[in-house]
């Protein structure tokens, strides 16, 4: 049996190509004609893969490297070895991400599952339903009464598209994942199994039972956010839960009612954010970190992985730990436990001598 190909053959560039697209230099312009025809890591590169190499932890592996060329700085040129071009950029990793794109298109969003244009036999759109030319809805997905698509979005196989929801132009909403009570801008990407617009978690307690909060909020994300498999995003309760401009959030996260995203945010996996949660522009959060009810999480901040948030975090700061604080005194706490445990170091490396 052939193993499958799941991305079609690149088109190769020259190594002069993939500097000019990377605002690079070519450590020697005779080797600007070298060709690539792939990516790979240092240790698996072959002579027409290119590679990057930013962390001298991995030298041994770029001194062993069969690559055609190494995306690297100018200060690790020398480090590259005979046979593999450098190309000297001061962002190796967004270099190579560049010519990952040019190579490889198609990587960059869900592609369908099916062959086919247009409404494929199987899916059903509601007679009120409006979709633009150029939408692909593809077997088994469902738009309900008054939804609105535009065109070039994909609506991948098992998913459900609400009534009265909007998606803009060139969105994807992968296999299986549903989308009520929202408005999603252009170049939206939901990956399979995501869920947006489920009403939150309300409820008023009491002794005789639990009364719950009607949700009446939409979910509003704006243009360019990418949404990993099996994320969780509920509409707001009284007012809308907001996803801004270019935010990109991993698998497996849960946004609870009411939160607010700013723009261009990165929020790794396995994060809870509970209600009313406001986040500002161009913050980080690192994986498995819980974020508690009602706080404010400064423009730029960033947050360790694990992290458990319990008080607002001041704009550009860094916090982290279990309960966060600020990271250097989270590393003073950090080496006061290690001195009481008679260690000499803690786990991530600082000196509790």
């Amino acid at each position: 049996m052939v193993e499958p190909a799941f991305f079609a053959t690149p088109v190769p560039l020259t190594v002069g190509e993939i500097a000019a697209l990377a605002g690079a230099k070519v450590a020697d312009d005779g080797d600007a004609g070298r060709v690539v025809t792939g990516l790979a890591p240092l240790d698996a590169a072959g002579p027409g893969d290119l590679c990057f190499f930013e962390n001298k932890r991995f030298a041994d592996a770029l001194a062993a490297t069969k690559a055609a060329a190494c995306l690297c700085i100018e200060a690790h040129a020398g480090l590259v070895p005979a046979g593999t071009v450098a190309i000297l950029t001061p962002a190796p990793h967004r270099a190579f991400a560049l010519a990952g794109l040019k190579l490889y298109p198609e990587a960059a969003r869900p592609q369908p599952v099916t062959a086919g244009e247009g409404i494929a036999a199987g899916a059903h759109v509601d007679a009120l339903g409006r979709l633009e030319d150029g939408v692909r809805i593809e077997p088994g997905a469902v738009v309900g009464v008054g939804a609105e698509i535009g065109r070039g979005t994909l609506i991948g196989p098992g998913a459900v598209i609400g009534r009265g929801v909007r998606i803009g132009r060139d969105c994807v909403v992968g296999a299986g994942a549903t989308v009520t009570h929202a408005l999603l801008g252009n170049r939206v990407t939901l990956h399979p199994g995501v869920r947006i617009g489920q009403d939150g978690f309300g409820y008023v307690p009491g002794a005789g039972g639990h009364l719950k909060v009607p949700q009446i909020g939409r979910v509003i994300i704006q243009d360019d956010v990418e949404i990993g498999a099996n994320t969780t995003v509920d509409r707001g309760s009284n007012r809308d839960t907001i996803i801004g401009e270019g935010t990109k959030i991993d698998n497996l996260v849960q946004v609870a009612h009411n939160v607010v995203i700013g723009r261009h945010c990165l929020i790794a996996g396995k994060v809870g954010i509970s209600g009313s949660v406001t986040i500002g522009d161009l913050v980080m959060i690192g994986g498995g970190t819980g974020i508690r009810d009602n706080l404010t999480i400064g423009h730029g901040a960033r947050i360790a992985g694990a992290a458990a948030v319990h008080s607002d975090i001041p704009a550009g700061e860094t916090w982290g730990g279990y309960p966060a604080l600020r990271v250097d005194k989270w590393r003073r706490q950090m080496r006061a436990f290690a001195r009481l445990a008679g260690g000499s170091k803690t786990r991530d490396g600082v000196d509790g001598e």
